[in-house]
């Protein structure tokens, strides 16, 4: 049987893991605000869910996908049939990031790509790491993504024309990871492109506000 291609949000999460120390590369709340932002792409892309210019979501679709991580988004989602209402973007990724996640991770086990393991922190609190597994696919999503950003390099009036790389380094850049795949001086120009790639980009726009909002209440803004 052959295997399920990558979704967005476990291409980004594979994108943003540190394989070896089990951990995320960005802040874990900034990652799973992106996961989010990624499959509400998905979801848009199958025609699941509509947006509006106020950033308002609305399901279009119930039916199920058969995709478990897509699946259970688009369940979080208000469905028009029992009286749900439109929900913002951003906020939508700040309740679902979590869910998202967990769903991203499973997945991914069930693909041999991470591995579980549980710990405790001093002895007493329990926490999880998820180092790679046999399978390696975090090394061919790498090289994809590094492939794609190759091109920007070369040409800079036509960045990233492949839809997926395009939202995928919006992500990156919405969540504060792309200081960690491209680091220095020489990528400056390219992070900057990014940058302006997560604002146009509505699903990932949905997860840079997610991120700011974080920022500014840590900062004491509110």
């Amino acid at each position: 049987m052959t295997e399920a291609p990558l979704t967005l949000p476990e291409e980004l999460l594979l994108l943003a893991h540190d394989p070896v120390r089990g951990r995320p590369l960005t802040i874990p709340g900034y990652l799973r605000y992106g996961l989010a932002g990624a499959a509400l792409a998905e979801l848009e892309a199958t025609g699941r869910i509509a947006v509006d210019r106020s950033d308002r979501i609305t399901v279009a679709n119930p039916l199920p996908l058969g995709d478990p991580i897509l699946d259970g988004a688009l369940a979080t989602l208000p469905a028009p049939a029992k009286g749900g209402r439109a929900i913002r973007a951003h906020r939508w990724v700040r309740q679902a990031g979590r869910p998202v996640q967990e769903l991203c991770l499973r997945r991914l086990e069930e693909r041999g790509a991470l591995r579980r393991e549980p710990r405790r922190a001093l002895g007493l609190f329990p926490y999880e790491r998820f180092p790679a597994g046999a399978t390696d696919l975090t090394g061919p999503a790498r090289a994809r993504f590094k492939a794609a950003l190759d091109a920007p390099l070369a040409d800079r009036r036509a960045p990233l024309p492949d839809p997926r790389a395009r939202l995928l380094a919006a992500y990156a850049s919405a969540i504060d990871l792309d200081r960690k795949l491209l680091p220095g001086g020489r990528f400056r120009p390219l992070r900057r492109d990014l940058r302006r790639l997560a604002k146009e980009e509505w699903t990932a726009n949905a997860a840079f506000r997610a991120v700011q909002h974080d920022k500014s209440a840590a900062g004491g803004g509110g």
